[in-house]
């Protein structure tokens, strides 16, 4: 097992906790004891698919030290990344007398993590909850960090809340269950974190492609534990996304958009995949990488499976989407580009014509249209 140090919330906050690296669940009840889990009732929150696959084993291990263990089973898909279903956890704590000593627990992607977390950050004005993730994007991204929050009204992640977790298990084992399309996605924000922060990490990502692609246990162990000691490291110096944080929404921007536009039928991260491409073209457009930092960019993203164009909608669509994004600042835009291979920066200059162009190059019926 692997243990991270402590997290801290920041430098006023005294609460922490432990991102845990393990290939089992063998050690989830010393750390959930360690995060003062003992003795209280507990609602594990997972989804219908993850249910079948790792429910029994968690409660198992859980049920000795809390006094009660409920459990709410959410429909899977973001579709169902709602306050409907917020509501319905809100029914099965009350029923079960939750009080704020007590601990909720996601077990699952990051739509579980989101949706437990903002029910525990609401909860009695906030009650204390662990992640459990089981999806490569949810182990290297979504549940650390402390962001929770549900989609409203088609617009990805509206509703929310900064509600740090006591605890972060990882079970990399989980993800021997993994279809590759889920894989892929989570390789999206790992390949973003290596591309905005790490281009050692980066490059080690490419020298081993075969090996992540075959999930061997070593590399992959690996691969998470890059990604988080990342993340880790941004969110300690800015907990709350005052600042530095936002590098993090690479590729997001535009990403989003897409996300929305093409009614959640891409994955989050072919969608992050996208935007980081469309980034990295404004920035090489703008002189701030060269040509061969942004092909190897592009590239790469087609060798882990990801994506690195889309169609059916038009470009204009998606700039009007990008224009209502959450992470707007005093009206502009927040655009996080590249000085560097590693080395992200936030930028509130891009034009939308900057924008039009990179969005036109993603598309593949523009490119088609050009090319008849």
């Amino acid at each position: 097992m692997s243990v991270f140090s402590t997290l801290p919330v920041s430098r006023d906050h005294k609460f922490a906790y432990n991102i845990v690296i393990s290939d089992s669940f063998s050690d989830l009840s010393a750390m959930a004891r360690e995060a003062e889990m003992e003795g209280r009732r507990l609602c594990i929150v997972t989804d219908s698919n993850v249910e079948k696959l790792y429910l029994d084993e968690v409660k198992k291990c859980l049920e000795p030290l809390c006094s009660r263990v409920l459990v709410h089973v959410l429909p899977a898909g973001e579709k169902n990344k709602n306050l409907d279903h917020i509501r319905d956890i809100y029914n099965t704590l009350m029923d079960g007398s939750l009080d704020r000593g007590d601990f909720l627990a996601a077990l699952g992607g990051g739509v579980a993590g989101d949706m437990t977390g903002f029910a525990a950050a609401t909860y009695l004005r906030g009650i204390k909850f662990i992640q459990i993730p089981t999806t490569l994007l949810s182990q290297v991204d979504s549940s650390i960090g402390g962001k929770t929050g549900v989609d409203f009204d088609q617009y990805k992640n509206m509703v929310g809340a900064f509600h740090m977790p006591s605890l972060v298990y990882i079970n990399t084992n989980t993800l021997r269950t993994l279809d590759n399309i889920q894989f892929a996605s989570g390789m999206g924000e790992v390949l973003k974190h290596g591309i905005i922060r790490d281009a050692n990490y980066y490059e080690y990502l490419l020298d081993h492609m075969s090996e992540i692609e075959d999930r061997e246990p070593r590399v992959l162990s690996r691969v998470v534990e890059g990604s988080c000691i990342i993340k880790r490291a941004v969110v300690q110096r800015d907990p709350l996304e005052k600042g530095e944080r936002a590098v993090l929404n690479f590729g997001h921007t535009i990403g989003h958009a897409i996300e929305k536009s093409k009614n959640f039928t891409l994955t989050h991260g072919s969608c992050v995949a996208l935007g980081s491409v469309a980034a990295a073209y404004i920035s090489w457009q703008r002189g701030l990488i060269d040509e061969e930092t942004f092909t190897e960019i592009r590239d790469m993203m087609v060798g882990f499976g990801l994506p690195i164009s889309f169609d059916s909608v038009p470009s204009k669509t998606i700039l009007t989407a990008v224009k209502h994004d959450k992470k707007m600042s005093a009206g502009h835009i927040r655009f996080i580009l590249l000085h560097a291979l590693g080395d992200a920066y936030i930028d509130t200059t891009v034009t939308e014509e900057e924008m039009l162009k990179a969005i036109d190059y993603l598309n593949a019926d523009v490119s088609d249209s050009e090319g008849d």
